[in-house]
């Protein structure tokens, strides 16, 4: 996710070498992460990459080693900067022996609201009955989810970080809270989420950034994933260099591009055996040819286990 320098995008959030070390582990590495105003940005590691240590840092919940990081263009301990976000980390701060409503006015007050109805028109928002006398220590794991997003949204902050948001939630659950994520988002709210349900954040995120033993190894828009994601026919060959320029006459209107020192990949091909035919009665030798579907659950998966895959990807491309 390349940002231009003639037309900068305004950013949410901003880190430059943001980095955690907790004795000789470092949990967050150098990290320059980038998130515009407007975005639905999903964070995207596997347990123990750093996700919800780089979220406390962003919440001002643990302090970073080195590194900086700007909210809205400007330092994230600066008062103006912390009431313009809200968080929900690994599980929302609730009172156990208060209600759901009890909780939003107890929350209210400390940040110096007093509207009480608005706390109410939360908590009807995110799933919850204001009326509901039960006390939080009883709740499922899906209404504490559903009450932490509540107590995020308290003071009508521009920024929701949420760390695992539907976690706990069934279907139905899981539904409502990504329509209220996309319905929040319309109205113009900005959100940094982590999951580890990467179908569920496919659904909804316009930017990504993916987390690998602390490194941020990739960040891109959601029409780059998706071109990363397109389904190709792939062909092993003797001599991908012939095949290449053959193809490339025999079918103009497909594009046909080197993978590594023997394979191409042609996008947009429906049929493979006729191109197979061809280039063997242009003594072209295919070793084996298959069409590829990659989803996005792949794609992130691959990413995850080998942070270097897409890099060596395009290098070799423009070798063969």
């Amino acid at each position: 996710m390349e940002l231009s320098k003639e037309n900068p995008i305004p950013l949410a959030v901003e880190t430059r070498a943001l980095t955690k070390k907790y004795k000789k582990k470092i949990a967050v590495n150098q990290m320059n992460m980038q998130v515009p105003e407007g975005a639905i940005y999903g964070f995207i590691g596997r347990n123990g990459a750093g996700k919800s240590t780089t979220l406390k840092m962003l919440c001002g919940l643990a302090h970073p080693t080195e590194g900086e990081i700007s909210l809205y263009g400007k330092p994230s301990h600066s008062p103006l900067a912390a009431r313009r976000i809200g968080c929900l980390i690994e599980s929302a701060g609730i009172y156990p022996n208060l209600t759901a409503r009890q909780n939003m006015i107890m929350k209210s007050k400390c940040i110096g609201l007093t509207d009480e109805k608005k706390a109410d028109d939360l908590l009807t928002l995110t799933g919850l009955s204001p009326a509901e006398p039960k006390k939080a220590k009883t709740f499922s794991m899906g209404m504490k989810q559903r009450l932490g997003i509540a107590l995020a949204l308290l003071g009508n902050p521009d920024l929701l970080i949420l760390d695992e948001p539907i976690n706990g939630l069934d279907p139905k659950g899981v539904r409502e809270i990504r329509q209220l994520i996309l319905k929040l988002n319309q109205e113009g709210k900005t959100f940094l989420i982590s999951s580890h349900i990467l179908g569920e954040l496919s659904k909804i995120s316009t930017h990504y950034g993916i987390i690998q033993n602390g490194n941020l190894v990739e960040q891109l828009e959601r029409e780059e994933l998706e071109r990363n994601c397109e389904d190709y026919f792939f062909i092993q060959v003797d001599d991908p260099r012939r095949a290449l320029a053959l193809i490339q006459e025999y079918r103009p209107d497909i594009r046909a591009e080197a993978e590594d020192g023997s394979t191409l990949h042609l996008y947009g091909l429906q049929e493979g055996g006729t191109m197979n035919r061809y280039l063997i009665e242009n003594r072209i030798q295919v070793y084996a040819s298959g069409f590829h579907h990659m989803d996005l659950e792949e794609y992130f998966l691959a990413r995850m286990d080998g942070a270097g895959a897409t890099e060596q990807r395009k290098e070799t491309k423009s070798h063969v």
